[in-house]
């Protein structure tokens, strides 16, 4: 299973690289606001500077995964090698495997950016301890915004799941706090920002790279979405599954 795996995941690489674009994209939010607003206004406060960093690396998970699996998905469904691909004698698992490891390798490669511009131009510090903390968070964080990338894409056809990320995007964003620090948020979003999924990750990655405490709130809260999210999932796909092949 694990070469087959990997030969999807390579397809899948090749496939997204053959159109720079889209990983472009996914970089070039966070890095323009690293750029624009982290740089000039934080970028010489040391820990200003590693919360908002944290803040675009927790952006990437989110838009990266969202993006790629929501509409990734979706496309991929839309053509003919998909439901040929399901037919063959392997099984999903290696195919899902393959989708996991190239959307990992592609949010890593979004990562750069955002990490190159606060090593280079902003005060920005961790130990080595907090990056290793970081690395697990941001792996973990991946998690929850995979599965639900995963529903859309499986769920929807092409322009309906276009459609839905890009309208989850920005409230995701904004409503999670990942465009202030902590506690500088308006007061409804520092209410809500613990329970979505986008709050519970940043707070996180705040408390791996800074003093931030550990919320258990946002930690269940991560745990149920990830939870929510997979069950839609597996739903949508065998849903989908059923309807092509029954």
């Amino acid at each position: 299973m694990s070469s087959l795996a990997l030969t999807h995941a390579r397809f899948q690489l090749i496939e997204t690289l053959r159109m720079p674009m889209a990983l472009i994209g996914s970089a070039f939010f966070p890095a323009a606001s690293m750029i624009f607003f982290v740089v000039p206004f934080i970028g010489s406060n040391p820990l200003y500077a590693t919360t908002a960093t944290a803040s675009m690396v927790t952006f990437v998970v989110m838009s990266s995964n969202l993006f790629q699996y929501g509409i990734g998905v979706a496309e991929d469904r839309a053509q003919p090698w998909d439901p040929y691909a399901r037919t063959l004698p392997a099984g999903a698992a290696p195919r899902f495997l393959g989708r996991i490891l190239a959307g990992l390798t592609l949010m890593i490669l979004s990562l750069i950016p955002v990490v190159v511009i606060a090593a280079v131009a902003t005060k920005a510090t961790v130990t080595p301890g907090q990056f290793v903390a970081a690395l697990g968070v941001t792996v973990l964080s991946a998690v929850p915004f995979t599965l639900m990338g995963l529903a859309i894409g499986y769920s929807l056809p092409t322009k309906a799941a276009v459609v839905l990320a890009q309208v989850l995007f920005l409230p995701l964003a904004f409503g999670g706090g990942l465009m202030t620090g902590p506690g500088n948020a308006p007061g409804f979003i520092e209410t809500i920002a613990p329970y979505l999924p986008t709050g519970a990750a940043v707070r996180l990655m705040w408390a791996a790279v800074g003093d931030f405490p550990v919320q258990p709130a946002s930690v269940a809260a991560l745990l149920a979405w990830t939870v929510a999210f997979a069950g839609v999932a597996g739903w949508a796909y065998r849903r989908d599954e059923g309807r092509r092949f029954s």
